[in-house]
């Protein structure tokens, strides 16, 4: 399997809101529910500071419907193109 980069939360927020989907609501603690109109998945995900855990990544993308493999790809070509300053 490929390694997912180390994301943070506001990483995660802004690659699920490219994909579609909307904050729906809070959920327990520092939980949040996310919602996607188009595809009616929901995922759940943690909002708490430093790199998200590979696992809990990975199960993120399999709740939002995002094949892993695939993620792990688009992951590491878009924090490249963070990284560049054009």
């Amino acid at each position: 399997m490929d390694r997912l980069a180390d994301l943070r939360y506001r990483q995660i927020v802004k690659r699920l809101k490219a994909l579609g989907f909307e904050f729906y609501r809070q959920a327990a603690g520092s939980h949040e529910i996310w919602h996607n109109p188009a595809t009616r998945r929901f995922t759940t995900i943690l909002n708490h500071p430093g790199a998200m855990p590979e696992g809990t990544l990975r199960a993120i993308l399999k709740q939002a419907g995002v094949d892993v493999g695939r993620a792990s790809m688009i992951c590491s070509f878009v924090w490249r193109k963070e990284l560049d300053w054009e």
